[in-house]
């Protein structure tokens, strides 16, 4: 055991400096830009105490939550909401519940990793994403939409719990999964703004 923590101890910077290399510094966002995140509460992201890691984060999204709820539940879409390569194998609708099957390829995790998830449309408005198998311990995600703007925004509460079945360490997996959100909500805004000017 002291050996592990040994070589981990050792491993550390070694591991962090190429993150840092594979990953690259994340884009930056100027007020105004297109697709910029708009955070009315800081992204979080840090490791979580029952294991995993944790991020939070509230946003104002362009479009009334009609538009986000329309973006968030195109299943065979997802991939594209994300800079990290995954592929959708399966969408399965059964009684208002979804099974998503997504194969993701990432840095940090050798070959594909399967993730398995059930979704289901929250009554207040938004989606919850459930683990039900593949190569993770955990995996939690929530969108809560609320109309903001007098309805021509959308106020989302956004939380997100991930643990891969892997022996990398939680930090590690934080940056990363930082710069990862910080791109997949510049796309969803992007997504939601393109539908709104189609919509004028």
């Amino acid at each position: 055991m002291r050996a592990m923590a040994r070589l981990m101890s050792l491993l550390g910077p070694l591991l962090g400096c190429w993150l840092a290399f594979v990953l690259g510094p994340a884009a930056q966002s100027w007020p105004g830009e297109v697709g910029a995140i708009h955070l009315l509460r800081p992204l979080l992201v840090q490791p979580n105490p029952g294991g995993g890691v944790k991020a939070t984060a509230t946003l104002l999204f362009p479009g009334s939550p009609s538009v986000l709820h329309s973006i968030l539940t195109e299943y065979r879409k997802w991939p594209e909401l994300f800079e990290t390569r995954m592929r959708m194998a399966q969408v399965e609708e059964h009684e208002g519940h979804v099974l998503t099957d997504v194969y993701i390829s990432h840095a940090l995790l050798p070959g594909e990793q399967r993730l398995l998830c059930e979704s289901q449309v929250l009554p207040g408005g938004g989606l919850v994403t459930d683990l039900k198998g593949g190569d993770f311990k955990q995996y939690h995600r929530e969108w809560r939409l609320q109309a903001a703007g007098e309805g021509t925004q959308t106020r989302a509460e956004f939380e997100l719990l991930v643990e891969p079945k892997t022996m990398i360490p939680d930090w590690l997996i934080a940056v990363a999964m930082e710069r990862e959100l910080t791109v997949h909500f510049r796309l969803v805004r992007q997504r939601a703004l393109d539908r709104v000017t189609q919509e004028r």
